[in-house]
């Protein structure tokens, strides 16, 4: 719904209901300023509004690490990028990237208390549902429903993968007690299937407002999640399912601006505020700069930006999302293709950067061929940084000792989209009216080629792997001479996939690149069961790169495929109502 902001009700919860009840004395039953009464709440215009604040939930709001670009619980766990700072900035971030983290990291409750505020106002929306008014039709509730059931999946989605099982909380608990009796003993992916499932089923193929989710949202949506449970599985008759989804998908989905799916022509338009809502976008947080609290932008970028930019440069602060010696390097190619064989990070092959160097004179650019999506994805020394200045290494680097040379690019607002999708009303400038992708039309073509390797479809496979390849080779970075900013060699797959193994292993790298600093990239090794063996060898070029960040230990073991329970939240119900996670 871009264009209708996600405002009313920003501060409402579930739990916060006024219900009025009879008295003599009834005229004395003054809500509190901000609540309001059920009757005000069941016509069309009340439930709706509810609704609208859970869609203005999905970004976190207040709880900025509940946000879907899971830039910390995503990229920097799976290896795209370090925290980047002195260890007493922001420092609960330092345990996670190091996988030392224990249930009383704090920001492990702004994960859980985000998600959980989505779904504690989508079940309020089905409460009001209950006892809606007379102008409320079934087919209106109908619609109205399916939206709350897919944003609810969602939050759960997002803590499942993070935490493995959590309470599922039926619409009809009383929020005013009763919740601490709800217990985390519930398989979690059936539930979230169905939730999702009946969205796909009931939702139309476009709304009269973009922002709200539409059916084929909720397909690839629902592709998605089986395509979790196949990797579980290991089930032909899970990976067909998910492959019926995404072919139908591919071949027929629309946005729900009525838009055919297909690839932006040049990736970094993907990221640009002008060209929201485009036709890569399945599913997107409508983000908006301006409208009196950045919390309706994206409110987790403050953090991430370049650091100490000043007037000729993006968002000034916080430089905690540095893209990593590892992430860099997979962008180096031989004969237009990626190593797959991980020789990316042997010395020959790295990508030169300016560790190290007492002068800016010193450096010598990259002259290596390369990937273009390296540079729409990472502010690299001597290359243009989106409209502003060539990047200018270390100046834009808060402690590069401690998170190397690099900065994020994707969602940093531009010179030309200062003021109007860049929000400047608070501390810092890094909040953004950009929109957040949470699914893409790529990530659907990369899921569905997933999908076919298992089911022994190469060829098909490579089809789709090679349409994402070819928008990258057809995005270069040019100067404002227009020669290529650096040397840029990439190609498609041209010889036939004969081989399981070869075929899924590009697969996976297709997605590393393409989705790279998007929040994909821990959840993804995890299902793959290659989370072990890629953080290990993550953990060995930066524990050298970066001894002071990385060094002294630090290490991956499989426990943390999830994160702990937060004990905060065990300590307020009973260790026998949540079950904390094996070894924590």
């Amino acid at each position: 719904m871009k264009n209708v902001k996600y405002q009313f009700a920003a501060m409402m919860t579930a739990g916060m209901m006024l219900f009025a009840t009879s008295c003599d004395d009834s005229f004395l039953e003054v809500p509190p300023v901000g609540q309001l009464g059920e009757s005000q709440l069941s016509t069309l215009a009340g439930i709706d509004a509810v609704l609208i604040s859970v869609y203005s939930q999905v970004n976190g709001r207040f709880q900025r690490l509940a946000s879907p670009s899971n830039w910390v619980w995503g990229s920097i766990r799976g290896g795209d990028a370090n925290k980047g700072t002195d260890p007493g900035d922001f420092a609960t971030i330092n345990p996670i990237q190091r996988f030392e983290t224990d249930p009383t990291v704090a920001i492990l409750e702004e994960n859980w208390n985000g998600n959980f505020e989505g779904i504690a106002r989508a079940n309020q929306v089905l409460r009001l549902l209950d006892v809606k008014g007379p102008d409320v039709s079934d087919a209106v509730a109908t619609g109205i429903e399916a939206q709350a059931r897919f944003l609810k999946a969602h939050f759960y989605f997002q803590l499942w993968r993070n935490f493995n099982k959590v309470p599922i909380i039926p619409k009809e608990a009383d929020y005013k007690k009763g919740l601490e009796e709800i217990k985390n003993d519930q398989e979690m992916l059936p539930y979230i299937e169905a939730e999702m499932r009946f969205a796909a089923d009931n939702l139309p193929a476009t709304q009269p407002q973009v922002g709200r989710v539409n059916s084929w949202a909720a397909k690839a949506y629902l592709g998605k999640i089986i395509l979790y449970k196949a990797n579980q599985t290991g089930s032909a008759s899970d990976y067909q399912a998910a492959k019926t989804l995404f072919d139908d998908v591919i071949a027929n989905g629309v946005t729900s601006n009525g838009l055919k799916y297909g690839l932006v022509p040049f990736y970094d338009n993907m990221f640009r505020g002008a060209n929201d809502n485009h036709q890569e976008s399945i599913w997107a947080y409508q983000s908006a700069a301006n409208t009196g609290s950045v919390n309706n932008a994206n409110p987790e970028f403050d953090l991430n930006f370049p650091y100490n930019t000043g007037p000729n440069g993006p968002g000034n602060c916080c430089g905690f999302f540095q893209p990593s010696f590892s992430f860099v390097n997979s962008f180096r190619t031989s004969n237009g293709l990626p190593l797959l064989d991980g020789s990316f990070n042997a010395p020959a092959n790295r990508v030169v950067s300016d560790m190290g160097l007492t002068s800016a004179q010193d450096f010598t650019p990259d002259a290596g061929p390369l990937d273009p999506r390296v540079d729409h994805t990472t502010g690299r020394r001597g290359i243009p940084y989106l409209d502003w200045q060539d990047f200018p290494g270390q100046a834009w680097i808060r402690n590069q000792p401690n998170g190397g040379p690099y900065s994020p690019k994707k969602y940093v607002y531009s010179r030309a989209e200062q003021g109007s999708f860049q929000d400047n009303s608070s501390w810092t400038p890094g909040y953004t009216g950009i929109n957040f992708l949470i699914i893409r039309f790529a990530d659907v073509l990369l899921m569905s080629a997933e999908v076919e390797v298992e089911l022994g479809n190469l060829e098909a496979a490579r089809a789709l792997v090679n349409q994402v390849r070819t928008r990258a080779k057809n995005s270069p970075i040019l100067r404002a001479n227009g020669t290529p900013a650096a040397n840029y060699v990439v190609n498609t797959y041209d010889a036939a996939w004969t081989d399981a193994n070869t075929a899924r292993a590009a697969v996976r790298f297709e997605r590393k690149l393409e989705l790279g600093m998007e929040g994909h990239r821990f959840y993804d090794l995890v299902r793959w069961k290659t989370d072990k063996a890629e953080l290990d060898a993550y953990f060995a070029l930066e524990g050298a790169l970066l001894p002071a960040a990385m060094g002294g230990g630090a290490a991956y073991d499989i426990k943390h495929r999830v994160l702990p329970l937060p004990q905060n939240q065990i300590d307020l119900v009973g260790s026998d109502i949540l079950i904390q996670n094996p070894g924590f």
